[in-house]
């Protein structure tokens, strides 16, 4: 019954208004740390998560109208896809060249001297 009457008032003081400056020790948010929370709650509801989030969050917290003004930009999307990208291409490069190396058999210091010059993209590495 305990655990119910804690758990009633907690909730009721979380739906009350003015929770967040209750929430940081009675002060109020600045006007930085309310664009925070509400860029952070936005990007939540959007499901974002690792470079997407952190690149929405940039970008959310650089707008001067806040996140409200970044979700209309049709700039945020295209935003994260350029360093995954480039991540991908990275990581795709490593699969290619540990195939080859495993297809010829290298092991040991054969194996890394090949798949430094495979990665480094030099001709002779392909063959």
């Amino acid at each position: 019954m305990k655990k119910f009457l804690i758990a009633a008032l907690l909730t009721s003081f979380a739906a009350a208004p003015g929770f967040a400056a209750t929430a940081t020790g009675g002060k109020t948010l600045t006007p930085q740390q309310q664009k925070m929370s509400d860029c952070s709650k936005e990007a939540k509801a959007k499901g974002l998560k690792g470079d997407d989030r952190k690149s929405f969050m940039k970008s959310c917290l650089s707008k001067n109208g806040g996140p409200s003004e970044s979700a209309a930009t049709p700039a945020t999307p295209a935003t994260p896809a350029t360093p995954a990208s480039g991540k991908t291409d990275q990581k795709q490069k490593m699969k290619d060249c540990s195939a080859q190396a495993k297809a010829k058999g290298l092991k040991g210091k054969d194996r890394q001297s090949f798949m430094s010059t495979c990665l480094k993209g030099e001709a002779g590495a392909a063959q």
